[in-house]
């Protein structure tokens, strides 16, 4: 079913709506509480000497996270340019620990984490939202920023990549690992643009904070001409573009003349399919010696670039269509040159000319310091809230929830309207407010719908999986030979992944879909 449909079905007006009152001022009692948050509202009870408190009240967050400020950490925020081993030397130190957890954006960055420390003998667990391999007796162990565990303690953790506090639509997850994480050094690596406002958050946790500063170890000098024609494409250079058709029309172009075969990395490319392409690019003996990348490569993938070439300098964020900002500049250009590699210096220009100076000025630019932390209020807060109110109906508590809430100058709620049409949909399924909760929040395109019916099928709430051909008829994929039939495709393979939340459970269908993405990737 449509999301339109499925969202017109959602009468906001029912009785089960929550009721107008002027404030959200209730009054506490022991018994009022689930275990689970129990020992949250111990803390807030402690400011709270009247003993009520204001259910919408954000403006501590820190206090949500007992476990985490029953310690006293030990901060060290890593911050410099790309390349410059900032997230190198945190990474050594969770090696190095008993137990620890690594957080970064993406499911690759996880994924090479987690192979770097299982080739070290350090046995580590890989926790994304769509992949879980477990290892038998590891205490270590490697996830997006959204699966981050903030119940277990570590002797050290790592956030990678920490500047996206400040994302609208995932800083919420960050800033919920970096006061909840229950460990004894946090390792925090970024853009030095967000170290005066995690200084600040953290003063109130009692954390011991220490800033350690690095500069890039390799050169990156912007050039001066633009690429030209496209027969100027060489061996280790890099195309930038932001769409998937973007991606694969320049592929397309440069295999034309006749020299290079080239890679392809972007964000909803199946993990395997991703890292396939990643390894060929940066293997000497492949064929493919050209990549062309969406952003994705921006967060500290290690690939084996000598030039970086932005084919655009605009980007549709999701709303609109703008220019690349200072700091997504900086991110992608400083991919080129990697320490180490066969490129010790790098190289950046743009496919135009028009498009150079914005290059060269943001280069130069400081990023904008990051002012505010994203923040969402935790499923312990929602569901007290919901059973104050008297109802499971998900929508109608969010809504009233994000609508009365206080914040603190430091903090923004996190981008709901995605979250909103979700909790419209799974009100209409048999689902507790627990699963409701996770589903709200875990990422999702609401303009595909081949994700939401997966997503959202009914036969998650009977079963609690929803199997691959449940999903389409099998033996009607086929290899995609356009670009519809490619999304539809990765589509597919998303939300197999994501619903059925076990590997192993997905093996033999997942091993022909990643067959099919990597062939097309090779063929579009």
């Amino acid at each position: 079913m449509a999301v339109a449909a499925l969202l017109r079905r959602r009468v906001l007006s029912s009785p089960h709506a929550v009721s107008s009152c002027r404030n959200e001022i209730y009054p506490v009692r022991e018994h009022d509480f689930g275990l689970s948050i129990g020992a949250s509202c111990i803390f807030w009870r402690g400011y709270h000497n009247s003993g009520k408190f204001d259910l919408t009240d954000m403006t501590h967050p820190h206090m949500w996270y007992p476990k985490a400020r029953e310690k006293k950490r030990n901060v060290y925020l890593h911050v410099g340019p790309t390349n410059s081993g900032k997230t190198y030397n945190a990474l050594k130190r969770l090696e190095a620990s008993s137990s620890g957890v690594y957080c970064g954006p993406l499911r690759l960055l996880a994924r090479e984490v987690a192979q770097r420390l299982n080739k070290i003998n350090v046995p580590c667990n890989l926790i994304t939202g769509q992949e879980r391999d477990e290892i038998e007796g590891a205490k270590h162990t490697s996830v997006t920023v959204e699966m981050a565990d903030v119940t277990t303690e570590y002797q050290c953790a790592v956030i990678d990549e920490i500047q996206m506090v400040g994302c609208k639509s995932r800083g919420f997850s960050f800033t919920r690992a970096l006061l909840g994480l229950c460990s004894d050094e946090l390792h925090v690596c970024g853009d030095p643009a967000a170290v005066p406002l995690i200084q600040r958050i953290l003063e109130a946790t009692g954390d011991l904070v220490t800033v350690r500063y690095y500069e890039r170890l390799s050169p990156l000098v912007p050039l001066k001409s633009p690429l030209g024609s496209f027969s100027n494409i060489k061996a280790g250079d890099c195309l930038v573009t932001f769409s998937r058709r973007g991606i694969y029309t320049l592929k397309k172009r440069i295999e034309m003349e006749g020299k290079h075969l080239c890679s392809v990395v972007y964000g909803s490319l199946p993990p395997e399919t991703r890292t396939k392409q990643a390894t060929m690019f940066n293997d000497d003996t492949s064929d493919l010696n050209v990549l062309v990348a969406s952003d994705a490569i921006g967060m500290g993938l290690n690939l084996n670039i000598s030039r970086i070439i932005f084919s655009t300098m605009m980007k549709y964020d999701g709303f609109n269509f703008r220019e690349l900002t200072v700091s997504e500049i900086k991110q992608i250009a400083g991919r080129a040159g990697r320490y180490g590699s066969k490129f010790p210096v790098g190289e950046v220009t743009c496919l135009d000319a028009e498009d150079l100076p914005l290059l060269h000025s943001s280069l130069k630019s400081p990023s904008p310091i990051i002012e505010r932390a994203g923040l969402f209020p935790t499923f312990d807060l929602l569901a007290l809230y919901s059973r104050l109110h008297g109802t499971d109906f998900f929508h109608p508590i969010l809504e009233r929830f994000l609508e009365k809430a206080k914040l603190s100058p430091d903090y923004f709620i996190a981008e709901c309207e995605d979250m909103l049409k979700v909790a419209a949909i799974v009100d209409d399924l048999p689902l507790g407010l627990y699963d409701k909760y996770l589903f709200c929040i875990s990422p999702v395109d609401m303009r595909d719908d081949i994700s939401v019916q997966g997503l959202f099928a009914e036969n998650y709430a009977r079963k609690g999986i929803v199997r691959l051909k449940e999903i389409f008829t099998p033996g009607t994929l086929q290899v995609p030979k356009t670009h519809n039939q490619l999304k539809e495709l990765e589509s597919v393979h998303k939300v197999d992944r994501r619903i059925s939340g076990k590997v192993r459970m997905a093996a033999t269908r997942t091993k022909k879909v990643f067959a099919w993405s990597t062939k097309a990737a090779s063929k579009i």
